[in-house]
C-alpha cells in the first residue's frame, strides 16, 4: 500500500530491532494507501511503569467512512519491548464514544503533530494536533488535545475555547492551529502557521501555555506574532511564523531551579530584502510568570552564521533543540538548536539539496555555528531535491538527520554529536538492510524520533 506507513524501532544497547505497522499483530487497523502511519512520533512513559511508550500519529487515517479524519495510537513498552507486554495498544481518535469525543470529520488530520513528556510535577502528558479541525462553520481553524495523567484525561482546545484564560487568537479559516507542537516540563507551545494578522494572510502565530490545570484545562499564557511591538519582523503574507517549533528548559544565571523555557519558532516564509522565502528563526525566553522576551533573530544573514539567505531556502522549516544539562545554568554549549534548510543549494547543479545548521540557543548565534549538508558531513552524494533538513530529532547526545531522498546509497538516518564540527561525520547510521532493519521500503527516515 503506497504511503501506508511503518515504524522501524532500533533498541539501544544492541538489543535488536522491531518493525511496527497496522499489519503487525496487536496493532489495530489495517494498512491503507495514504494513511501515513508514523507521520508524527513521540516517546514518553504514559503509564509511569518505567518503560518508554511510543505515540504514533496517522493524520490521514480514515475513521469508518470518513476520509483523513486521523488518529493516534499509544503502543506500550514493557521489559520485553514495545507491543510485547500485557497492555493493549490504545487508540485515540474522534467519536461520541471514543477518547477524543465529538465527531470524526473529513480532513481533521488528528495526529498531524504530537508531543509528549512529563510535567515538572511528574505527570505524564500528551499533545495531539488536529490542524484541519473545523470550528463550527469555520473550516480548517484547527485544534489540539491535551491528554493528562495515567488516566489519560482528554480536553480539546481551540482558539475560541475558554480555559480559565483566553487562548491567543480567534478561530478563523485556514489558521491550522495545532500544526506544530513543542513542550518542556513547564510550558508548551502550539503553532498556527495560517494565522492572518490584519490583512497579512498566513502570517502565522504561536500560542503558549502552562501545564498547570484549571478545571482540567492547561493555562494559556499568551501569544506570539510579528504584529507585536516586542517581536521582531513585520507580519507579512506567507511568513508562516510557527510552522516549526522547538523548546528546551532554561535556567538563567543565579536561578536555583529550572522553571523557564526557550522557544524557537521557525518562520520559513520570511523574506529578505530581495529574497523570497529565505526563512528565519526567532528565539523567545518564556518565564513561569507568563512573560516573554525575544532573545535572538537567526537567519543566514545573521553575523557569522554560515551561508547567505537565498530565495526558497526555507530556513527554519524544521527545528530540533536540546538542553544537555537542564539543572545547571544554561549556556551556548548546553543549549543547541538544529535548523533545517531544505531549500538550500550549495551549487546550481543541486537545487534543494538542503542542509542543517546547528547554533547555540544562548549567546550570539554565530559564535559556534555549524553547517552540515550532503557530501559535507552527511554521507551521501548531493543531488537535486534531497530536501535535507526536513527530518530532524534531538536526544541529549545526538542530533538525528533523516535523509529519505536522493541517491539510494545515502538514504538513511544519521546521528551527529551536538558538538560536531562543520562538515563533521555522524557517529551513528541507520540504513535499510543493515543492523537488522529490513531492506527495501520507500522514504526511510521521513520522520525520526
Amino acid at each position: 500500500m503506497q504511503k501506508a506507513g511503518v515504524v522501524h524501532v532500533v533498541y539501544g544497547g544492541g538489543k535488536g530491532t522491531l518493525t511496527l505497522s497496522q499489519a503487525t499483530d496487536g496493532v489495530p487497523g489495517v494498512p491503507e494507501a495514504g494513511d501515513q502511519y508514523s507521520h508524527a512520533l513521540a516517546v514518553y512513559d504514559a503509564d509511569l511503569d518505567g518503560c518508554s511508550d511510543l505515540v504514533v500519529g496517522s493524520p490521514y487515517e480514515d475513521i469508518g467512512t470518513t476520509p483523513d479524519a486521523g488518529g493516534v495510537q499509544v503502543i506500550y513498552g514493557s521489559t520485553s519491548g514495545l507491543n510485547a507486554g500485557s497492555k493493549a495498544v490504545k487508540e485515540i481518535y474522534q467519536g461520541s464514544d471514543k477518547p477524543l469525543g465529538g465527531t470524526a470529520e473529513a480532513d481533521d488530520w488528528v495526529g498531524y503533530a504530537v508531543a509528549a513528556g512529563k510535567t515538572s510535577g511528574g505527570t505524564p502528558y500528551l499533545l495531539i494536533g488536529a490542524p484541519g479541525e473545523s470550528i463550527g462553520t469555520v473550516d480548517d481553524a484547527g485544534s489540539f488535545y491535551y491528554v493528562s495523567g495515567t488516566a489519560q484525561t482528554v480536553v480539546g482546545i481551540n482558539q475560541d475555547t475558554e480555559t480559565g484564560g483566553a487562548v491567543a487568537g480567534v478561530a478563523e479559516q485556514d489558521d491550522r492551529f495545532g500544526s506544530a507542537l513543542a513542550a518542556t516540563p513547564t510550558h508548551f507551545a502550539v503553532g498556527t502557521p495560517g494565522e492572518a494578522l490584519g490583512t497579512a494572510t498566513f502570517a502565522g502565530g504561536v500560542g503558549w501555555f502552562s501545564h498547570t490545570l484549571t478545571s482540567g484545562y492547561p493555562k494559556p499564557l499568551g501569544g506570539l506574532g510579528q504584529d507585536q511591538d516586542t517581536v521582531g519582523g513585520d507580519a507579512e503574507v506567507g511568513d508562516q511564523f510557527g510552522t516549526a517549533l522547538a523548546m528546551v528548559p532554561y535556567r538563567p544565571s543565579g536561578a536555583t531551579s529550572t522553571t523557564e523555557s526557550l522557544l524557537a519558532v521557525g518562520v520559513p516564509g520570511e523574506d529578505g530584502l530581495t529574497t523570497i522565502d529565505a526563512g528565519a528563526v526567532q528565539v523567545f525566553r518564556l518565564t513561569a510568570a507568563g512573560t516573554f522576551t525575544e532573545t535572538a533573530w537567526i537567519s543566514q544573514n545573521t553575523a557569522d552564521v554560515d551561508g547567505a539567505g537565498e530565495a526558497g531556502d526555507l530556513f527554519g522549516k524544521r527545528l530540533a533543540a536540546v538542553n544537555t544539562s537542564p539543572n545547571t545554568t544554561s549556556t551556548g554549549t548546553t543549549t543547541r538548536l538544529a535548523i533545517g534548510v531544505p531549500g538550500e543549494e550549495t551549487t546550481e547543479e543541486f537545487p534543494d539539496e538542503g542542509g542543517v545548521h546547528i547554533v547555540p540557543l544562548v549567546g550570539a548565534p554565530g559564535a559556534s555555528d555549524v553547517s552540515i549538508d550532503p557530501a559535507f558531513g552527511v554521507p551521501s552524494a548531493p543531488a537535486p531535491r534531497m530536501f535535507t533538513g526536513l527530518a530532524l530529532d534531538a536526544t541529549s547526545s545526538l542530533l538525528y538527520v533523516g535523509v529519505p531522498y536522493g541517491p539510494s546509497e545515502g538514504r538513511a538516518v544519521y546521528g551527529f554529536p551536538w558538538n560536531v564540527a562543520s562538515g563533521g561525520a555522524p557517529t551513528q547510521t541507520f540504513k535499510p538492510g543493515e543492523g537488522g532493519i529490513p531492506a527495501g521500503g520507500i522514504a526511510f527516515g521521513t520522520t525520526t524520533r
